[in-house]
């Protein structure tokens, strides 16, 4: 029986065959990264940079502490004022979605109770983000992301 060598073209061939994975895994990675992106947060950065002291001075002067929960097939805002009591906003507009991609993203109908928001919805486990942009009687604007964890 002849014994098999090991040359130049076997090592070539391996050498080629280990980069084209690499490089297929990191398109692969790259392509899920880019169609998952749920998109830009501001259409102008610089402009929103500009306003941003200005919006964050009226946010803290409102003194208002958001706290989310999903439980009993029911996502509940709590909106509470600097001494702790329930606060009820003028308008209030909110997107629920997935941190990572906007399919799963919708835009719920909050009704107050007199001590919290509250919707009907069904969150699957894991990470959500509800973006929330709420309006004060006399105008002033509270925007604020709140990630919120759903055990599964």
């Amino acid at each position: 029986m002849a014994e098999r060598q090991f040359t130049g073209k076997h090592a070539l061939a391996v050498f080629v065959a280990a980069f084209a994975v690499i490089i297929s895994v990191n398109l692969l990675l790259a392509y899920s990264a880019v169609k998952t992106f749920p998109g830009l947060e501001v259409k102008n950065s610089y402009v929103a940079s500009q306003e941003f002291n200005e919006r964050l001075q009226e946010q803290q002067a409102l003194g208002w502490d958001v706290k989310a929960e999903a439980k009993g097939g029911l996502l509940i805002l709590r909106i509470t004022d600097a001494q702790g009591a329930p606060v009820k906003v003028a308008e209030l507009q909110a997107v629920v979605g997935r941190a990572t991609h906007v399919r799963d993203d919708f835009t719920p109908d909050f009704t107050f109770d007199g001590i919290a928001y509250e919707t009907p919805a069904t969150l699957g486990a894991g990470n959500w983000n509800i973006r929330l942009v709420a309006k004060d009687h006399d105008g002033s604007e509270f925007s604020q992301r709140i990630p919120l964890y759903v055990k599964g």
